[in-house]
């Protein structure tokens, strides 16, 4: 089953925290979405640990994602 219209489908965490941080950068990232990793001595490698084992810190990210995605294209 396929998910044409689901601009999440395929991605990997990592992809989308990288395209967050090439579009916002550490500080704005940590302004939207209010966790310690974006905000004191971030990382990715930090970020992604904390994001794959906290699904409200991860829902955040992906919505900020989205939201990102409109803003650029559109």
């Amino acid at each position: 089953m396929t998910q044409p219209n689901n601009p999440l489908h395929g991605k990997t965490l990592e992809s989308i925290l990288n395209e967050l941080l090439d579009y916002y950068g550490w500080e704005q990232m940590g302004y939207y979405v209010n966790i310690k990793c974006f905000q004191e001595d971030p990382s990715v490698k930090s970020s992604l640990k904390f994001l794959r084992k906290t699904p409200w810190a991860r829902q955040k990210v992906e919505e900020l994602y989205l939201r990102m995605l409109r803003r650029r294209d559109g």
